[in-house]
């Protein structure tokens, strides 16, 4: 059997501990406070949506009369985009049932983690895969304009991967959820600037509609939830 096929056998997490093994470093990545460990514990815990999740779906007209139901998740999901060799690693990929409808959630967790390199950063001595990879999600993602320098690498590619995996599984409605356990909203300024390329306010607790891409629905959204403290000593 490839490597390739069994990567596709999906074995239940019985616990929190179970993501550890799929970070790219579990030692350095799992800490009590940091982004990899608060999200496991989160979902994991929920049972089922996590309640700010579920809020967060609720707060836009769109889903606001719905129940929405967590019908499976995937940690650290790896998408393929074109352009360079590595691929878009999603914190969390969940598929969502809103009564008659089904989202894609790309879920990026963060406490005070920043987003990544600014564009700018990342197109310091640009390779060819480089530049390819940028023209892909631009297209993708329906941005016409040049992008500010400013703006973060990374929420361009989640995005990019939410809808990518909406249409593999022709799901009509793709969400970017920042899932944020810090208290202070760390980064959240790169999110609402990040959004206002679509023209959207973003305002955590609240989904917004960011552009109707063919077929499918692009939606963008900041809810925070709560970790467990650091221990003494870490930073």
């Amino acid at each position: 059997m490839s490597t390739a096929l069994r990567s596709r056998i999906l074995i239940p997490a019985r616990n929190a501990e179970d993501w550890r093994l799929l970070l790219a470093d579990p030692k350095l990545h799992w800490r009590d406070g940091y982004s990899a460990k608060s999200l496991a514990e989160c979902w994991q815990n929920a049972g089922g949506l996590p309640d700010e999740i579920a809020a967060l779906l609720r707060s836009h007209p769109d889903f606001s009369d719905s129940a929405p139901e967590l019908l499976f998740a995937i940690p650290e999901h790896q998408t393929p985009l074109p352009g360079g060799v590595r691929p878009s690693q999603t914190d969390l990929l969940a598929f969502i049932a809103a009564d008659a409808k089904l989202l894609t959630l790309g879920v990026e967790g963060k406490v005070d983690e920043a987003f990544g390199p600014t564009l700018e950063e990342w197109l310091q001595n640009a390779s060819d895969g480089k530049r390819a990879r940028l023209r892909f999600l631009c297209d993708l993602l329906h941005l016409t304009n040049e992008l500010p320098g400013t703006i973060r690498y990374q929420l361009l590619h989640r995005a990019a991967s939410a809808v990518v995996e909406a249409r593999r599984f022709h799901i009509s409605n793709a969400v970017l959820v920042i899932h944020s356990f810090s208290p202070t909203q760390c980064w959240f300024d790169d999110f609402a600037t990040w959004c206002a390329l679509f023209s959207a306010m973003a305002k955590p607790g609240q989904l917004s509609r960011l552009t109707q891409l063919e077929s499918t629905t692009l939606y963008a959204g900041w809810a925070t939830g709560t970790c467990s403290p650091r221990k003494a000593g870490e930073l």
